[in-house]
């Protein structure tokens, strides 16, 4: 499973659906969708200012993550952005590995 913080901001009938509905079952709904494709939430939070919805959640693997983005973000009423999140093993397993890489200019 791969864990991924998203942000998302509701636009337009989003917002007046979020105002119907609650953000319960918004919460809801964002779970259910992940259950979809074999993921889980992991915390969903409400803010203001330039976020209106941030959390994380575990999903299997990339392909999943993207289809359901491709499906949210295609509704027109979130624009939903996400960022794959990774542990300080990860970083330590990136830093035994030495790519062949020569720099512009060089």
């Amino acid at each position: 499973m791969t864990k991924y913080l998203f942000e998302a901001n509701y636009v337009g009938e989003g917002i007046k659906g979020l105002m119907r509905d609650g953000g319960t079952k918004r919460r809801d709904a964002v779970d259910e969708a992940l259950k979809s494709v074999g993921g889980s939430l992991e915390s969903f939070y409400y803010a203001f200012g330039e976020t209106d919805v941030l959390g994380i959640f575990d999903i299997p693997d990339q392909a999943d993550a993207v289809a359901l983005s491709l499906m949210i973000n295609s509704t027109g009423a979130v624009n939903l952005r996400l960022k794959p999140l990774m542990s300080p093993q990860d970083i330590d397993d990136a830093a035994q590995k030495t790519p062949s890489y020569r720099a512009p200019g060089q």
